[in-house]
């Protein structure tokens, strides 16, 4: 994080890495790949699987309802109605001021920098009918963007730097920008912490705009992967005991690389799961949780990937390059960790995940904590560090 922060005081007003596409028409790649991927060092010998890592009850591959299919998003069975519709995005803050509710309804979160060592979430939720506040919504950045197009979600922001305006006009980025919403149409003010972090909005605002904006409510043919990420079969999950490298991991701490919100993975042997928990200044230490109904936020795979990034100006945004090969990252999941490879090559298209040996990694069913990382940065497991 030294590194980091010592760009950010410098600021050398470096170019952009890259601003969008200006096409009106169908979805292209933002810019060509850099093929530099950055090594990753790990301080620890693996670790051999102990005898108390979590034991999956036995499961059957066949729906427990007629009807219902499996998730694109989490592997989990969902009725058919919802695996057809599109699902949102939306953008909170982590800092002590967020109000934030909704999030522990998200399938998928994403953490990363917005400016100097701030992070800013980013939730993809498919089941988000009948949720009355989700929030606070704050800014946008163009990375977000490119990772929300993966999912064909519809993005709920409240504006954003101008660095995103190309996206934001593009006739395929289907946005709800609250920033625009005047007359409060589409969102609405309600008590929060402070009075800047209090927009909010709920299922049936987000409904009428879809559909006063003629959005397709369902996902739309030739833009996101409909596979995106494999899967283990709930029979057979993965246990990640077939890699001799892997490492054990019950403790991932983020915390070198988010030194503001200090958050960090518990793995839980008993839910087979990673509670995250966070450190924010002037809060107590505990239980990350969504306000809506304290519930804490719970994840069956952890993704940290390392992401070349760049400072934009005086103010201190960043750039993050989605687009690129071979750069590293981790996956954990039941307790476990191996090194990984990532790769995504067009707006739409997923990003997919490779062990050393070149095969796409399968992830167990469940929901999924993505950490974006800076290129130069660390982060720790089981008290040993890991830099990226």
């Amino acid at each position: 994080m030294k590194k980091f922060q010592k760009i950010i005081m410098t600021c050398l007003f470096p170019l952009l890495l890259f601003s969008g596409c200006t096409s009106k028409d169908a979805p292209k790649t933002a810019l060509e790949p850099i093929d530099n991927p950055q090594s990753v060092t790990q301080t620890s010998l693996p670790e051999k699987a102990g005898e108390d890592m979590f034991s999956p009850e036995p499961a059957t591959d066949l729906p427990p309802m007629e009807g219902m299919v499996r998730s694109r998003i989490t592997n989990e069975w969902i009725d058919e109605k919802t695996a057809k519709r599109r699902p949102i995005s939306f953008m909170v803050p982590n800092t002590k001021t967020a109000s934030q509710y909704g999030i522990s309804k998200a399938d998928i979160l994403y953490e990363c920098n917005v400016e100097s060592n701030i992070t800013r979430l980013m939730g993809i939720c498919e089941s988000w009918d009948d949720t009355d506040k989700i929030g606070n919504i704050r800014s946008s950045r163009d990375y977000f963007m490119y990772w929300s197009f993966e999912w064909d979600a519809f993005h709920i922001h409240y504006g954003g730097p101008f660095y995103m305006d190309d996206l934001l006009d593009r006739n395929d980025s289907d946005n709800i920008n609250l920033n625009i919403d005047i007359s409060k149409t589409y969102h609405f003010r309600d008590v929060a912490k402070n009075d800047f972090d209090n927009a909010f909005t709920s299922s049936s605002l987000i409904k009428k705009y879809i559909n006063n904006a003629g959005y397709s409510l369902n996902y739309r043919d030739n833009y996101s992967d409909e596979q995106h990420f494999l899967f283990s079969s709930d029979q057979n999950p993965n246990m990640l005991t077939q890699y001799t490298d892997s490492i054990r991991a019950y403790e991932v701490d983020m915390s070198l690389a988010y030194p503001l919100t200090n958050c960090y993975f518990k793995y839980n042997k008993d839910t087979g799961l990673y509670d995250r928990y966070q450190h924010l200044p002037g809060t107590p230490d505990g239980p990350h949780v969504d306000l809506a109904a304290n519930t804490p936020l719970t994840f069956k795979n952890l993704l940290v990937q390392s992401t070349y990034f760049e400072v934009r100006d005086q103010k201190g945004y960043l750039s993050f390059q989605c687009h690129d090969t071979t750069r590293d990252g981790w996956f954990f999941t039941n307790g476990r960790g191996i090194h990984v490879t990532w790769e995504k090559t067009s707006d739409y298209g997923a990003t997919r995940y490779y062990d050393d040996n070149g095969n796409e990694i399968k992830l167990n069913t469940g929901k999924t904590m993505i950490c974006i990382l800076p290129n130069d940065d660390a982060f720790m497991v089981d008290g040993k560090t890991i830099t990226m």
